[in-house]
């Protein structure tokens, strides 16, 4: 099981806006900001639902190749409602919400990239209803 991730970021203000956008309607929120004071190295951000961020972000030059993090949505709406705000907070369109039956015949998706370029998914394994 996966505890945590993170990505690094070049503009951190920005990415902080862009996730704590883009991240909302999964129930996620910025959770905790650590200053390179603290950490010894860099600033950073974690996103999760309360109380444990599990998804952070770190000022620094971006990962290459980029990353791609898929996030669970509990329903269909919720990644239409992902791919809406992740857009209005920036993105650029990956794959709008939809049916990928090539990974299973529920497997509905949205891919934004975030400022970075890291491409950043939510997805629904539910079926439609």
């Amino acid at each position: 099981m996966i505890d945590h991730t993170g990505v690094m970021v070049s503009d951190f203000a920005k990415s902080m806006a862009f996730y704590a956008q883009a991240l909302a309607p999964l129930g996620y929120a910025k959770l905790m900001e650590v200053s390179a004071a603290i950490t010894g190295h860099t600033d950073t951000a974690g996103f999760g639902e309360p109380p444990k961020p599990d998804f952070w972000i770190s000022r620094g030059t971006p990962n290459q190749p980029i990353v791609h993090v898929a996030f669970r949505a509990r329903s269909r709406a919720v990644v239409d409602a992902f791919h809406k705000a992740a857009m209005a907070a920036g993105g650029r369109d990956n794959g709008a919400p939809g049916v990928r039956p090539h990974y299973h015949p529920n497997y509905y998706g949205a891919f934004v990239l975030d400022p970075d370029g890291h491409n950043i998914e939510a997805v629904c394994h539910e079926p439609q209803g």
